[in-house]
């Protein structure tokens, strides 16, 4: 131990002047010891190191509307554990040869044409019951009749009544899906301007210019819309972008409603070092629940999320720092750490002398009290001669 002690002593940066010689102390070497890593990890920083059922619609205030979205759209169908069943891109075609796979529904009756029978060598050509634009319009299955409702913007309130939907058993699928879950991930294109963009349960359309969702089709009371969002960005990736929404997880507890997240984008401008410009956005959300609640309005029960652009444009550049500007911190940072923690040597040194001092002002002291009281009690020599 005190080999140690006297080799911690040696390293004391700060010897005191004791008169004629240097007096080299134990917390002067601790504290020189404290002050190097502080000074190398300082340092180090200063080195420049580079850093490198569901429908989806969208709409803004400039009237443009994207209903049922199916581009660049991927959906997978998650099992009540979570785990992937089918994944698949959506889209009618896609969507017809799934339903064929998977239910290998079967035509037990001749199809006609608009409700006659087919002539020889005439293909078919499903009826669109009231909703075809022309004589001409077609609806060969379920999801072409749905898509026929939306454009007329009718519901379509019993599936059974449609010859299409009765053979695909539409209902039937629906029963079957009970307590799956949909995972959709993809991107969309959005103007610049405020918008949203929502995923809902039913096919959407416009009624009387107010956007609507078909749920009478499914012949449900209520929709489960827990959610989690794994990545939700505006734009492409930048170093050190934080994306607010990522990893979010909610589940519901009431009946039905609407989750809505308000996002504020802020557009951003990044620029490597190479000169390489990303132009993308970060972005800031708050949330809100709306609950259906008897005797009001009914919410669409869905996740939407509102989002509106702000008139503030952030620029990340990433810089070379030149060598002398370097050199002029590393300096600030030597000199800095080594004057500072001379001063703190300073005063821990000076305060163990003072503290020394005082000790020994005291000790004397008591010395000297203790020996005044043996004179005052040392007993008076009687000489009885």
């Amino acid at each position: 131990m005190e080999g140690l002690i006297s080799r911690l002593r040696s390293l004391d940066a700060y010897p005191k002047i004791n008169e004629d010689f240097y007096s080299r102390t134990l917390s002067g070497g601790i504290i020189t010891i404290v002050s190097s890593i502080v000074m190398l990890l300082l340092f180090i920083s200063e080195l420049p190191l580079p850093c490198s059922i569901l429908s989806l619609d969208a709409m803004d205030i400039s009237g443009e509307q994207h209903l049922d979205v199916k581009h660049d759209i991927i959906k997978k169908r998650l099992d009540s554990h979570g785990n992937v069943i089918e994944a698949r891109q959506d889209g009618i075609v896609l969507l017809r040869s799934y339903l064929q796979k998977d239910w290998d529904f079967k035509i037990e009756k001749p199809l006609q044409r608009h409700g006659g029978r087919l002539d020889h060598n005439e293909t078919y050509c499903g009826s669109c019951y009231g909703a075809e634009a022309s004589d001409e319009d077609c609806c060969n299955s379920c999801e072409e009749v749905r898509e026929a409702y939306r454009k007329k913007g009718w519901a379509l309130s019993n599936p059974d009544l449609i010859d299409q939907c009765k053979r695909e058993g539409f209902l039937q699928r629906i029963k079957d899906e009970e307590g799956e879950g949909c995972n959709i991930y993809g991107f969309l294109e959005v103007n610049k301007v405020a918008g949203n963009f929502h995923f809902a349960p039913g096919k959407s359309f416009q009624q009387s210019n107010v956007h609507v969702h078909d749920l009478l089709a499914f012949q449900k009371d209520s929709f489960n819309i827990s959610h989690k969002i794994n990545r939700l960005a505006f734009g492409e990736y930048f170093p050190g972008v934080v994306n607010p929404l990522d990893g979010v997880h909610w589940t519901q507890e009431t009946p039905s409603g609407m989750y809505q997240y308000f996002i504020k984008v802020v557009p951003t401008v990044y620029t490597d070092i190479s000169g390489h410009t990303i132009q993308s956005n970060q972005f800031s959300v708050t949330e809100h629940y709306r609950t259906a609640e008897v005797g009001r309005l009914q919410s669409l029960p869905g996740v939407f999320f509102f989002y509106d652009l702000s008139p503030i444009k952030v620029t990340f550049t990433e810089e070379h720092i030149s060598f002398l500007h370097f050199l002029t911190n590393v300096c600030a940072i030597v000199g800095g750490v080594f004057t500072v923690s001379g001063i703190l040597d300073s005063f821990i040194y000076h305060g163990q002398r003072a503290i020394k001092k005082k000790m020994e002002i005291v000790t004397g002291f008591s010395n000297r009290i203790g020996l005044n009281d043996n004179i005052l009690n040392c007993p008076a020599a009687l000489d009885h001669n």
